[in-house]
């Protein structure tokens, strides 16, 4: 059996090579990253996304604002719904996120 690799190119990096935040070269977890980085990371890794989202965004914005204009009531009624909808999700994340420490 040959082994084309010498020694020095077989030796394992050096961990402490990865504690200097400021190096360009080290691993980001991704999982550390908050929530506007993380947008900003797959915008950039794929702007074309990037600007259909935004798009779309402002579609469902703009039908926001022509439903409430048109059926006031109705809108009114459902965001309503929504606010209450966003309110349990949230304070199940919480109690998730408590109950897991």
């Amino acid at each position: 059996m040959t082994d084309d690799a010498s020694p020095e190119e077989a030796a394992p990096e050096d961990p402490s090579d990865f504690d200097d935040p400021d190096d360009p070269d080290v691993p980001v977890d991704f999982g550390t990253l908050s929530l506007p980085q993380r947008a900003f990371v797959a915008a950039v890794q794929n702007p074309t996304r990037g600007v259909v989202i935004v798009g779309l965004l402002a579609f469902a914005f703009s039908f926001y604002v022509a439903f409430w204009l048109v059926f006031p009531r109705v809108a009114a009624f459902l965001s309503a719904v929504g606010v209450v909808l966003l309110a349990l999700v949230a304070l199940v994340y919480l109690i998730s996120d408590r109950l897991s420490r």
